[in-house]
């Protein structure tokens, strides 16, 4: 082959040093973050959800007991009593979270309510910037909360598939000191299927790099997509069937979720995945039973059950965690939906989540209890983090994680 590195990295579209292009594969497949750093130390998995574009909180899980408060500032988007699922005689959930009651009164799924960001910004892009760096207001940081977790428990864990952040870009909480490939998709890992292309790529790279006794950083990274083409060649999503009767969505999130769940119960060493669902900008006809809105809830809520459903025992060592930039205001307004708000609300499912219960010092939702007509926040969202970094995944340098942050324990998970 004449190709020079480059080019033939060009060619195949690659994002870092080596991969397989991203144009070659459908929107919907994982794209892979090896780390460079065979296994899982403490056999923990943090799956972390962004819901982009700042979901409703008051519409996902709703403050009964506020009563006018609530029902008053949203005559036509307020979710009903009667049809709100009550979970604890104060909250109740939107009704297409009917499939998460089990998993909370199981003990297995806790509410976070009035948390989020401390910066007040109510842009999308600097919300979501700040929340996935873990520094709030700073826009000078320059890696993500859980890149610095991998940098911090480097050594812990040398699978390549130690991170995982499913979709078409790599999520900027994930950027970090540590070196990392990416390489987007189980099922179409053949390049659509064509083995003849697969076998080219290879062989390619074999000419490139020096992978038997590798010398130079290329090559040990070469040498590590070679190992992982070899793990991937065992798995099959495409024949995958998910256990205990769980149905995933079919949709770009169920098939995220379904392909997580292949990834853990493979026991590649998976200790981190990343994905997200947007589309929850909802600032007109946002909808409460009907309409996109609960269409977005719906498959939220079917993912996560199915997820659950689906991983058995590995819930015992799995924490889901659901995350948004902001929330939305309490007041609804004249287009039938609600504008960028600031308080919002966190899930964690899991075994080791000490659930059936929503914590929250809650503020109030009368016009003297709010943040400039919006839910306050009580809880930081880096202390629910920090607790699951904590106590699952067994990382005590939160200074390096979340720099400048005080701690402050809540009692969402249990340790180790």
């Amino acid at each position: 082959m004449s190709s020079t590195r480059r080019d033939f990295l060009k060619t195949l579209g690659v994002v870092g040093a080596i991969g397989v292009g991203t144009h070659l594969l459908p929107s919907w497949m994982p794209r892979l973050a090896f780390a460079q750093s065979d296994h899982n130390a403490t056999g923990e998995v943090m799956v972390c959800i962004f819901l982009r574009g700042g979901i409703d909180g008051l519409s996902a899980v709703i403050p009964l007991f506020e009563g006018g408060n609530y029902y008053n500032a949203r005559p036509t988007q307020s979710i009903s009593e009667s049809d709100a699922i009550n979970i604890d005689g104060n909250f109740g959930l939107h009704p297409a979270f009917e499939g998460l009651k089990d998993i909370y009164d199981n003990n297995d799924l806790a509410i976070i309510h009035a948390t989020g960001s401390t910066d007040d910004t109510r842009s999308h892009f600097d919300a979501m910037l700040f929340m996935e760096y873990g520094t709030p207001g700073n826009k000078t940081t320059t890696t993500g909360w859980v890149g610095r977790h991998l940098q911090a428990t480097a050594s812990r864990n040398n699978s390549p598939f130690r991170a995982v952040g499913m979709g078409a870009m790599l999520p900027t909480s994930l950027r970090g000191p540590v070196s990392a490939l990416a390489l987007q998709s189980i099922t179409d890992f053949h390049l659509r299927g064509r083995e003849d292309e697969a076998k080219r790529m290879v062989e390619t790279l074999s000419q490139l790099y020096q992978v038997n006794a590798p010398q130079k950083i290329h090559d040990h990274q070469a040498k590590l997509v070679f190992e992982t083409m070899n793990q991937l060649e065992q798995l099959n999503a495409i024949d995958y069937l998910p256990e205990h009767g769980a149905e995933y969505p079919e949709t770009e999130f169920g098939m995220g979720m379904r392909q997580i769940a292949q990834l853990i119960k493979a026991d590649v060493g998976l200790e981190v995945a990343c994905i997200d669902i947007g589309g929850w900008d909802t600032h007109e006809n946002q909808g409460t039973l009907d309409g996109e809105f609960a269409q977005l809830m719906a498959d939220l809520g079917h993912g996560l059950q199915a997820f659950y459903n689906d991983l058995g025992t590995y819930n015992s060592r799995t924490t889901v965690i659901t995350m948004s930039e902001f929330g939305r205001r309490v007041n609804e307004n004249a287009s039938n939906g609600t504008d960028h708000g600031h308080g919002n609300f966190m899930m964690l499912m899991g075994g080791g989540v000490n659930g059936g219960q929503v914590y929250t010092d809650w503020p109030g939702l009368s016009p003297d209890k709010l943040n400039d007509g919006d839910l306050a926040i009580t809880t930081d969202y880096r202390d629910v983090l920090s607790e699951v970094l904590q106590n699952r995944l067994d990382n005590q340098d939160m200074d390096l994680v979340f720099p400048g942050h005080t701690v402050n324990p809540l009692g969402l998970v249990n340790r180790l």
